[in-house]
């Protein structure tokens, strides 16, 4: 059973790939925007289904709601300024989850079904991962090439800590919240991050190995914090995924939950050492 649900974890990945590439390196970003965008939607949608939204009107509200807000945040990442203290709140905010998490003792079950607090937290998640992305990739020549780093980032961690947790995992690193992820799983990830940083220090001649291993290490940390984070919802649920449409792979916040809190910190990272 497991080897089936690797293949086809392999199989929907080796598809995504290079489409994914592809499209980063080559597609200009009002194109990336509304793939991107229509990804967004695709989440939030499977977001009515973690906080409860009951009726098909709602979740069709909800949908429109969300491709409202993108519109917004495109409009106001526009503006002079406004980018830095955007993304510099988000981190903030995503630090508090990371505190928050720490702290959880129990997940309180008797809140399934809906709750606008679990609404709101979906915008939260959902809105800042697409403007960092297309932030970044408009930002210069350059852009497109560190968007693809942060998503080959996010993949060597995930597969790292993937394979280091089945491997070797012993010590469970939040159980209430996720029983299937280990220390060593992290650690694996954190592994991940370090060749990521000699390599991409390689690649483009960087001028400091320390403080582009830093950036890797912190931005995988964050990514860490967003995939926990949609595992509570996925609880209170009781839900294993978020969704089915990637065979192995389950949902589309299965896939982006990582990137969700990672893209943000990655992006502030980039404009604080003036990448």
């Amino acid at each position: 059973m497991k080897d089936s649900s690797l293949l086809r974890r392999i199989l929907t990945a080796s598809i995504l790939i290079p489409l994914v590439v592809a499209g980063v390196l080559w597609l200009p970003t009002l194109y990336i925007a509304l793939i991107f965008g229509a990804i967004v939607l695709l989440g939030s949608l499977e977001w009515t289904q973690l906080c409860g939204i009951p009726s098909q009107w709602g979740k069709t509200f909800y949908l429109l709601l969300m491709a409202a807000a993108l519109w917004g945040a495109s409009w106001l990442l526009e503006m002079p300024g406004v980018g830095s203290w955007f993304f510099g709140i988000v981190a903030a905010l995503w630090l508090l989850a990371a505190c928050a998490l720490f702290l959880l003792k129990k997940v309180e079950r008797d809140l399934q079904g809906f709750h606008w607090l679990s609404a709101l937290i979906g915008f939260f998640v959902l809105i800042p991962v697409w403007a960092a992305l297309i932030t970044k990739h408009a930002m210069d020549e350059s852009g497109p090439a560190w968007v693809l780093f942060l998503l080959i980032l996010i993949w060597v961690a995930d597969s790292g800590a993937y394979f280091s947790g089945v491997r070797w995992g012993r010590n469970k690193l939040a159980p209430v919240i996720s029983p299937g992820k280990s220390w060593e799983g992290l650690y694996g990830a954190l592994a991940g991050a370090v060749l990521c940083g000699v390599g991409i220090y390689w690649f483009k001649e960087m001028e400091s190995l320390p403080l582009v291993i830093l950036l890797c290490i912190v931005t995988v940390l964050a990514s860490v914090v967003g995939d926990l984070f949609e595992s509570v919802f996925k609880r209170r649920a009781g839900t294993k995924d978020s969704g089915n449409l990637l065979p192995g792979h389950g949902g589309v916040l299965d896939r982006i939950d990582s990137l969700t809190s990672a893209a943000p910190v990655y992006l502030l990272a980039l404009q604080t050492v003036g990448v």
